[in-house]
């Protein structure tokens, strides 16, 4: 990698570690169209391989950070992530067998859905709250969508974060914060697997994964600043990276 191809990789990972740390999601979404249109690899299964390692490590790295604040209830999040591997595994046995470019269109899709998922207005509950009891229906509640996430996570490659924070909202009722932290958990799993899966075909760029976790390792403490302290602003935000999805989306069906 050039001086160039370097610096545009250490961007568009700082991008995807500070939504990682912000919202808890939304980064892994734009990690293998900055990988493909910004960085310049030039295989889309090669992108989302690389990007599904990056999304894991900084997941990973924000997990450590939002754990020390005291915001992952690790219950909920290891029940989520463990079935949840599940899903990815298998997800991403099947986005290998698709012709790339088809991929591509149809992650722009999701891209569309996730947008308008990010326009809704999340509510955010202040304070601490106690763990939700482990009850039957909400163990099974929470199978269900790790694995429905994880199948998603694995097949395009990404985080899957912009579906588990709100999937634990609704499942368990706690507040936004603990969510997100819980949620990372999970984001790394499905990544970690969906990663594996690639690499064992040759399919990971990994000097490329390198400069992009750096860069989202930077990026992801400045996101988790401000989500401690932003609450409000932080659905702000979610809109205007909404719209940034909607616009990178738009591009992705141009292109392909």
């Amino acid at each position: 990698m050039d001086g160039v191809h370097v610096a545009l990789a250490l961007l568009g990972g700082g991008a995807v570690g500070f939504s990682l740390g912000l919202i808890g999601g939304g980064g892994s979404i734009l990690a293998t169209p900055l990988l493909l249109y910004v960085v310049g690899v030039p295989e889309p299964h090669v992108a989302i391989g690389t990007g599904a390692l990056a999304v894991s490590v900084n997941a990973f790295a924000n997990l450590v950070t939002h754990a020390r604040s005291g915001n992952v209830r690790w219950r909920v999040a290891a029940i989520f992530a463990a079935v949840g591997v599940l899903g990815a595994s298998l997800g991403a046995n099947l986005g290998k067998a698709l012709d790339g470019h088809r991929l591509l269109f149809l992650f722009a899709l999701l891209m569309i859905a996730v947008g308008a998922l990010m326009l809704r207005p999340r509510r955010a509950r202040a304070g601490a709250a106690p763990p939700p009891p482990l009850t039957a229906a909400l163990v099974a509640r929470l199978a269900a969508t790790g694995l429905a996430v994880g199948g998603l996570s694995g097949f395009f490659g990404i985080g899957g974060g912009f579906l588990i924070v709100p999937g634990l909202v609704l499942a368990t009722g706690m507040p936004m914060i603990n969510a997100i932290g819980s949620s990372l958990l999970a984001v790394g799993s499905f990544g970690l697997t969906t990663a594996a899966s690639y690499a064992l075909s040759g399919l990971v760029a990994w000097t490329t994964a390198g400069v992009f976790i750096t860069g989202g390792v930077l990026g992801g403490f400045g996101g988790l600043r401000l989500a401690m302290h932003l609450s409000v602003q932080r659905d702000t935000l979610s809109r205007v990276f909404a719209g940034v999805i909607f616009i990178v989306a738009g591009y992705m069906l141009y292109r392909d």
